[in-house]
């Protein structure tokens, strides 16, 4: 059925002969909704049945003539979804599914089998009809986010409010949210305070609370008190429209399974004309050459890879969607299949088990050095740095002036001049933490990071300790009752790495890693394990996420980087949406299975039968048909997403200058 239905194509271009698909750039969303007696092939569908009922009962009664003319009608109504698009392909010398059934509709009108082509009509309508309605409802999903961005937006200008469509909304413009009121675009909380409900955009039901400074998304709901967000990104631009985008591009990918599809359809639909054409004329020279066409006519409807053609197509479409629904971007059929197969996850230790909001714990000292010298000499050397651990120092130190020639050592830590002495931070081993020793190995045992602080000679050592998720746990049990064996990946040293890794229920673990090594370490966990995804913030762990057969940026509502270098993003912040998603593929790539080898059995036992006579062509129709409705119905199996496990997710409260505080409410099951 090779017709392009906004932007999706639902069968290979190259078994159609059609054009490459283009993306829309932007979804319409005045579609029906859905229903599926809005759908024009079922209308036309259920005309031609009626009429063909009316021509066998006219039958029956013995008006032959009256009987023939209303079934001839009924095959024509039920011929007006296919044939006109068929013959277009054809004009431009590109045949496919619908040249097929066209030659076999008209070849059975030729030879007087109105009933046979009426028929033919009839169940090919209903099965394009029920594509387009699975279609319809895989992309509700989609369509729900372009609905969550509201038609006006308040901004205040010239001290006036003013109600704009989200369109002409500028950076820097200040937005009024109300209660209840849904962000247009992105923006930062300037004055008040609120909670806000993520639920529909990242699948996360618990909301988070928002203070001055906390970023707001597109179609995030204020669920307190009146706030003032100031614009950071015009509407076409924001993390929504980036999903959407996402999304629509995802749908164009294919996936392995879906190239094997394309690359058994393309030969098939050529061949099969090549078939009934030796049929027909090898059969004729033996025997009743009306017989053998008949035949050949029968074939072609037989060997029509309707079924193998949408397959898995629908099937990604229908899983992307899923996804979507459940805070999730999948990249295309590609990403599907491979999230399918995969047996290992590796976690990122930073942002990925923790929350990444680092606060120190403790500030050592040695004989001689005071807790502030400690401290200033850090956020001196961390001062324009944006890594966590750095606004953790900066948080407790009081504002001072960066340090000079700063150079950063990969995975080991800081140089820089501080009035003109040379001072260091970083991880021991790159600064020796001499008497300190015992302590910076107690704090690294109760999980903290340590960096000791160098100023001619060591003067101290500052603990960091970045907690745990609240659902970590949970969401490593998770993965580890769908069969995965997880390994969590870490710069970090190993006493901290593996007393973190104790909570989350982790019993593999690799510390002391750089960016390379991580990357180096995906590819000796890949052998036999069937598949690596590799889970990380997509910004130092951009070459594992590269190296890994699936790479899942986490938290990526506003992360460019992450988003662009996975395969996979997860919205929200909440990692039980791993196994939720990783639990999705499987049943996804399971489906695609069935329906290829649904499709490919039964090609394979009706070209037999239908070239040595058993089946007649009403049968043959009736059959494939079906087998096109099973696969249908199969594929919109892979639409409906899976809930959350209850529990384990907390929110967590802005933070004010100088602290960072998180803030774990029980979830009820």
């Amino acid at each position: 059925m090779p017709r392009r239905r906004d932007g999706l194509l639902l069968m290979g271009a190259e078994c159609c002969g059609g054009e490459q698909p283009t993306v829309p750039a932007v979804l319409p969303t005045d579609e029906p909704a859905g229903r599926w007696w809005q759908v024009r092939e079922l209308q036309l569908a259920a005309v031609a049945a009626v009429l063909l009922a009316v021509g066998w009962g006219l039958g029956r009664a013995g008006q032959v003539t009256a009987s023939g003319t209303v079934t001839l009608l009924s095959a024509l109504v039920g011929a007006y979804t296919f044939v006109p698009g068929a013959v277009r392909n054809l004009l431009k010398g590109r045949i496919g599914v619908g040249t097929l059934m066209t030659i076999a509709a008209v070849g059975a009108v030729a030879l007087g089998q109105f009933t046979e082509a009426a028929m033919l009509g009839v169940l090919f309508s209903i099965a394009e009809g029920l594509e387009e309605f699975a279609i319809t409802r895989t992309r509700r999903g989609l369509r729900a986010l372009l609905d969550l961005v509201p038609r006006t937006a308040t901004v205040l200008r010239d001290g006036r409010e003013l109600s704009l469509p989200p369109e002409q909304l500028q950076v820097g413009d200040l937005m009024v949210l109300r209660p209840g009121e849904r962000a247009a675009t992105d923006g930062v909380l300037r004055n008040g305070r609120t909670v806000l409900d993520l639920s529909a955009i990242t699948g996360e039901s618990m909301p988070v609370e928002a203070g001055p400074g906390t970023t707001v998304h597109a179609g995030a709901i204020n669920g307190g008190g009146a706030i003032e967000v100031e614009v950071i990104a015009l509407a076409a631009d924001s993390s929504l429209a980036r999903i959407v985008h996402i999304v629509e591009q995802a749908q164009e990918r294919k996936g392995t399974g879906q190239r094997l599809a394309d690359r058994i359809a393309k030969p098939l639909v050529p061949g099969i004309m090549v078939l009934a054409a030796v049929i027909a004329v090898a059969g004729s020279l033996l025997d009743d050459p009306r017989t053998w066409l008949e035949r050949a006519l029968i074939v072609l409807v037989a060997a029509s890879p309707c079924a193998l053609a949408i397959s898995v197509p629908l099937t990604v479409v229908a899983a992307i969607g899923a996804a979507s629904r459940s805070g999730a971007l999948v990249k295309g059929g590609l990403a599907v299949e491979r999230l399918g197969r995969v047996r290992m996850v590796a976690l990122d230790k930073t942002g990925t088990l923790t929350a990444n909001r680092p606060r120190v714990i403790e500030v050592l000292t040695t004989s001689g050095a005071g807790r502030e010298q400690v401290l200033q000499v850090a956020a001196a050397l961390e001062a324009r740095s944006e890594h966590p651990l750095a606004a953790a120092i900066l948080a407790q130190a009081p504002a001072i002036a960066a340090a000079a020639d700063v150079e950063a050592v990969v995975g080991a830590g800081l140089t820089g001049i501080v009035d003109g002495r040379t001072v260091r931070l970083g991880r021991p081993g790159f600064v020796d933490p001499g008497l300190l020793n015992s302590e910076v190995v107690r704090l690294q045992e109760a999980g903290c990071t340590v960096v000791v602080v160098e100023d001619g000679t060591t003067i101290g050592a500052i603990a960091v300790r970045d907690e745990l998720r609240p659902e970590a746990a949970q969401a490593v049990a998770s993965l580890r009752r769908l069969g995965m064996n997880v390994a969590m990946l870490t710069g970090d040293n190993e006493r901290a790495a593996r007393a973190l890794a104790a909570q989350a229920g982790i019993d593999q673990v690799h510390a002391d890693l750089r960016p390379q090594d991580k990357a180096a370490l995906i590819t000796r966990l890949r052998p036999g394990t069937g598949g690596v995804a590799m889970v990380g913030d997509g910004i130092n762990d951009a070459p594992a996420l590269a190296t890994a057969d699936v790479g899942v940026a986490m938290g990526a509502m506003g992360t460019d980087v992450a988003i662009e270098t996975a395969d996979v993003a997860l919205l929200g912040e909440d990692l039980r949406h791993l196994p939720q998603l990783l639990g999705q593929a499987r049943s996804a790539r399971r489906i695609m299975l069935q329906n290829v080898g649904l499709s490919m059995a039964i090609i394979g036992v009706l070209i037999p039968l239908a070239a040595f006579g058993v089946l007649g062509l009403a049968t043959v129709v009736f059959v494939h048909e079906l087998a096109e409705v099973i696969v249908i119905g199969n594929a919109v199996r892979a639409a409906k997403p899976t809930t959350l496990p209850p529990g384990g997710m907390g929110t967590v409260s802005p933070a004010t200058p100088g602290t960072t505080t998180l803030t774990v409410t029980a979830k009820r099951a």
